[in-house]
């Protein structure tokens, strides 16, 4: 059971079960704030040592939980759950895996700053025969970022066995296919994991608001392929494919604030330092000459 899953475990324990120990009081409300006061049913002499301890830990432990539901009370429900379920792969600044920690602590500025969080992530541009990029805007109720418009997909590769291969770039192919379903609705026999060509990978930080924020070593994955898009609501609020020209009208509204326009960090920091020459391979059937694995571009 995961961190947070535990306490709130503990929490609905002291609820609900009458037989809960006898330093959990009922709850009730004060300030608007959700006390856990202790105390003895059957003495009026201190309880032991261990007793106090114990008593107090679970406390602290209960109001670490009821802090969490509190503070994101505001969160979607399907994002409040991948927060919560998906663990993202841990790497140093060298892109060795050193451990795994939830979507919802890799996310947290506060996290992030204090040790150093780094976690693996993938961003997928898809060209379509007219070499036209596919664009996506972030859902509402995205936690990081949203509204913003990005590359076609963004998203981490997961701490399971199937997106941990590092052979051919495997693991964050399979992710970058299971992503592109479940946010785009395209299947995963129109996207073959082997036609996903990794060009690089770039180093960054980005806060997004006070609280949330990325710091991530992202895969770019580029893929020239027709497909056909259902997004999907809770992920994607809407989709296009722009040319050149097209792209840099949204970079220009972008830049002067218009029509309310905004871009993820990731997808600028590609435009500003890849995409242009990039693009110019997509066009002539190249892409496997402009990859360059070996590098990873530490950005700002």
């Amino acid at each position: 059971m995961s961190a947070p899953s535990a306490l709130i475990h503990a929490l609905s324990c002291a609820i609900a079960r009458p037989s809960a120990p006898s330093f959990f009081a009922p709850i009730y409300h004060h300030h608007s704030i959700l006390s856990f006061p202790l105390r003895s049913t059957t003495t009026t002499t201190p309880p032991p040592l261990r007793s106090r301890f114990l008593a107090s830990m679970a406390s602290k432990d209960v109001a670490a939980a009821v802090s969490v539901v509190v503070d994101d009370s505001g969160m979607d429900a399907v994002q409040r759950r991948l927060m919560f379920e998906d663990e993202c792969i841990l790497v140093d600044e060298q892109d060795r895996v050193v451990g795994h920690e939830s979507k919802y602590n890799c996310h947290l500025m506060e996290k992030i700053e204090a040790e150093n969080l780094l976690h693996r992530a993938f961003s997928v541009f898809l060209f379509n025969s007219k070499y036209e990029l596919l664009l996506q805007q972030r859902s509402e109720t995205k936690v990081t970022f949203p509204l913003v418009w990005t590359n076609t997909c963004c998203s981490h590769p997961l701490y399971r066995e199937s997106e941990l291969i590092d052979e051919n770039y495997l693991g964050v192919r399979n992710a970058a296919q299971r992503k592109l379903l479940d946010e785009l609705g395209i299947p995963a026999e129109d996207l073959p994991v082997d036609q996903f060509i990794p060009l690089g990978r770039m180093l960054y930080k980005a806060p997004s608001d006070g609280k949330w924020g990325e710091h991530e070593l992202d895969y770019l994955l580029f893929i020239v392929r027709d497909v056909n898009v259902h997004p999907n609501p809770d992920e994607v609020a809407d989709i296009k494919y722009v040319n050149r020209d097209q792209l840099k009208e949204l970079l220009r509204k972008a830049d002067a604030g218009e029509d309310g326009i905004k871009l993820s960090p990731w997808f600028r920091l590609v435009v500003d330092n890849f995409l242009p020459k990039w693009w110019d391979h997509v066009e002539k059937g190249t892409l496997e000459e402009a990859a360059d694995m070996k590098t990873i571009h530490k950005l700002t």
